[in-house]
């Protein structure tokens, strides 16, 4: 295999190739990681940690107009981070999956552990 540098730690390096997912999954990756990375989408899904809430209860919980929520919700589910379904004339969101729990539960004890470090 070539390389442009010198290799420091064979092992390391071919242990980190055989890890590395395919561009098309970084890419993919990326965006999730992109649509995640907006405050206001954030606020929704850390709303809907705790069950499904209809678009006026998130606006209600996120301070955002209803529209800015369905704008945001319309991301989110393409992204497919939210799902949703009807009953009656409200439709209900919640998150698409346990990977997304997980996601976030992760990330803001990252989060809370290293303001702990700094205190």
């Amino acid at each position: 295999m070539d390389f442009l540098y010198d290799v420091q730690d064979e092992k390391r390096v071919f242990s980190a190739l055989q890890y590395m997912p395919a561009a098309e999954q970084i890419e993919q990756l990326a965006n999730f990681y992109k649509i995640m990375g907006d405050p206001s989408r954030l606020m929704l899904l850390m709303a809907l940690e705790k069950g499904e809430l209809c678009a006026s209860d998130l606006a209600n919980v996120a301070k955002m107009s209803r529209s800015a929520v369905s704008h945001q919700l319309k991301a989110l589910k393409q992204a497919k981070l939210v799902k949703s379904r009807r009953q009656g004339k409200t439709i209900f969101y919640e998150l698409d999956d346990e990977h997304i729990h997980s996601v976030l539960k992760v990330a803001l004890e990252h989060i809370k552990e290293g303001a702990d470090h700094h205190d």
